[in-house]
């Protein structure tokens, strides 16, 4: 599904984007935001890893999963 919508653009902007997108601004655009989108959510996951990370007491119900993740399980040497 695609959406219509006018933006303001500045002069420098508009001819920068005319220069760069040719006839398709609008591929253009898209893939700028689509870029963008991807950079959000990249530095959401980093935002969230390093707030695992110094989380205490998530890291010490992380290694007692670790510890207790192989019980019962036979051992084999690959």
């Amino acid at each position: 599904m695609t959406h219509r919508t006018t933006v303001s653009i500045d002069d420098p902007n508009f001819a920068f984007l005319n220069a760069v997108a040719g006839n398709n601004r609008s591929a253009y655009i898209n893939q700028l935001l689509e870029k963008e989108r991807k950079n959000s959510l990249r530095n959401a996951i980093l935002s969230a890893n390093k707030e695992e990370a110094e989380d205490p007491e998530y890291q010490s119900e992380l290694e007692a999963w670790n510890q207790t993740m192989g019980d019962g399980l036979p051992q084999h040497d690959l």
